[in-house]
Parts: C-alpha cells; structure tokens; sequence
C-alpha cells in the first residue's frame, strides 16, 4: 500500500531529481529508495548492532568493493 504525500524541496534538489527521474513513478521509486536507505542507518543513540547495517547496504558494499579490486593488478 502506497500513500500519497506532498514534500518541500529546495529548487536545485526538485531539478536534480527531475533530471535523474523524469518519470513520476521513477521519482516516487527513487525517493522510496532514498528513505529506506537513510532509515537503515541508525540515528545518534539508537541501538543497532553493525551487523545488521552491514547486511542492510551488503549489495552496495560488495559492488562497492568489486569496483576496488578491479583497479588492481595482479602479476
């Protein structure tokens, strides 16, 4: 189930995401991701225990760390 909303957003952010997502549905995914990215993440005193935020971004770590030991070169 979705819920409509309305958000304010500074002028070069709504230009930004209307370049990156022209789309309305684009937007609403990209945004929806955006948040769910943002609240994996625990807030100053929220008891999280790293492994669960690793886990959270594991895609992203991994991807990140392919693209590392591609610059590599091995004799």
């Amino acid at each position: 189930m979705t819920i409509e909303t309305t958000v304010s957003l500074p002028e070069d952010l709504k230009e930004d995401l209307d370049r990156r997502a022209p789309v309305p549905a684009d937007r609403d995914a990209l945004v929806t991701a955006a948040l769910r990215a943002y609240f994996a993440w625990p807030r100053p005193g929220e008891d999280a225990g790293d492994l669960t935020v690793i886990n959270s971004r594991a895609r992203e770590l991994n991807e990140e760390a392919e693209d590392s030991l591609s610059y590599q070169v091995f004799p």
